[in-house]
């Protein structure tokens, strides 16, 4: 306990430094899996690709359903039931991360195989999910680490609010989004790509 109560305090100490730290690594673990510079996975085949994919739709899913829950808790003044929904959307996300680095640095990833407007379309979807989810990982890291460390009454001196309002927004437009190009994927057909290759290509 005492340990933990250390670590919580170092962190409430420096949240900012904790929280660039985290989407750094986040950032270089999914740059590894595109480029394969550290083999981190087994290797996997297409179809446990396409398996790992369908299940990630399903967390995307879960996860928007939990955030979009903890809007609603808190706009209640419902504060316990807030936390818990954003801590289990956080832990969804993670078993995401976990997931989509097997899947992209043991197998590869799947280009759509369609073209002319459905393609650009898909293409663009494709795009303005990638920007937000890019942009949703500090910002929600930031807010869950001050949530975290602080009390309710401490939080109202702090940029949670504001922050958590911008997350949520930009986190979900990213899942929605997620979900509507698995979605075009399915439709259009697509082809496994293995690593180091440009998802945009």
């Amino acid at each position: 306990m005492a340990v933990q109560g250390a670590l919580r305090e170092w962190v409430r100490s420096h949240t900012l430094g904790v929280a660039v730290a985290i989407t750094a690594i986040g950032y270089a673990l999914v740059l590894n899996a595109f480029e394969g510079i550290v083999p981190l996975f087994p290797s996997i085949g297409e179809s446990t690709v396409r398996l790992l994919s369908s299940v990630i739709v399903v967390i995307n899913a879960a996860t928007l359903t939990a955030l979009l829950s903890g809007v609603y808790y808190i706009r209640q003044r419902r504060i316990d039931r807030h936390r818990v929904a954003m801590v289990t959307a956080v832990a969804l996300e993670l078993g995401f991360l976990v997931l989509y680095l097997w899947k992209v640095g043991g197998g590869g990833e799947l280009y759509i195989q369609a073209s002319g407007l459905f393609r650009l379309a898909y293409l663009l979807v494709l795009a303005i999910h990638l920007v937000c989810s890019a942009l949703s990982v500090p910002l929600v890291i930031y807010a869950v680490l001050l949530g975290l460390t602080r009390s309710p009454a401490e939080l109202e001196r702090t940029a949670h609010a504001r922050v958590g309002r911008i997350a949520v927004a930009v986190w979900s437009v990213s899942l929605a989004l997620g979900i509507v190009t698995s979605a075009m994927l399915r439709i259009a057909g697509s082809e496994l790509e293995t690593v180091g290759a440009i998802v945009l290509v």
